[in-house]
């Protein structure tokens, strides 16, 4: 059984689907953000506009944009084969092509996430234990799921923080968990070297 990291490794970023979001700046001007690869462009959209800033995120990111791009090229392929939602007011499309847990966090940084990571592990490890594949969504894939897969990572397979960032960073370069949830991931990797410690006495 190959290990979430190998998977991870093995990952191509060719297999998801470009998004691009829609922001108002706070100036009122509006731009348009594009990933290609592992670079962030942004582009002019139109004049700019009277009010304060907002993000207008038009791709279905907000509904089922991650399952439906599980459903696409690795769901087709099938790999994907159960998907926790992490997200908060998504609803789960596509009941009867995979096994969902859903798991409703907010995206703040006053979140305790770590208070999440037993239901959700436990979710991934079953799957696992039946040779399934898990996608892990929130709302855009960056702050949420990304703690959640870096907490796993340091957890099941014994990994620091860092290298945990660093291999998702490398399969999904848009992540940035908010301040609160990084700051949370240092201190589970605290708890994790003295749980290690204390096993050794």
């Amino acid at each position: 059984m190959h290990s979430l990291a190998q998977e991870i490794r093995s990952f191509s970023r060719a297999n998801l689907r470009k998004q691009r979001t829609r922001v108002t700046t706070l100036t009122g001007r509006r731009v348009i953000e594009t990933w290609r690869g592992a670079c962030l462009q942004v582009e002019e959209e139109a004049e700019a506009v009277p009010g304060g800033g907002f993000v207008r995120d038009l791709s279905c990111d907000l509904q089922v944009g991650a399952a439906r791009r599980a459903a696409g090229p690795l769901g087709a392929a099938g790999r994907v084969t159960h998907i926790l939602n992490v997200a908060y007011g998504v609803q789960n499309a596509f009941l009867n092509d995979f096994i969902y847990k859903t798991i409703s966090i907010l995206d703040l940084p006053e979140t305790d996430i770590i208070s999440y990571f037993p239901e959700c592990f436990e979710f991934i490890e079953k799957a696992k234990i039946q040779d399934g594949v898990v996608l892990v969504h929130c709302n855009a894939g960056v702050s949420r799921a990304a703690a959640i897969v870096i907490g796993f990572l340091m957890n099941s397979e014994r990994l620091s923080f860092a290298s945990a960032f660093s291999l998702v960073k490398s399969a999904r370069p848009s992540i940035c968990p908010n301040p609160g949830f990084m700051e949370q991931l240092h201190k589970y990797q605290e708890q994790n070297i003295k749980k290690q410690n204390d096993f050794f006495y």
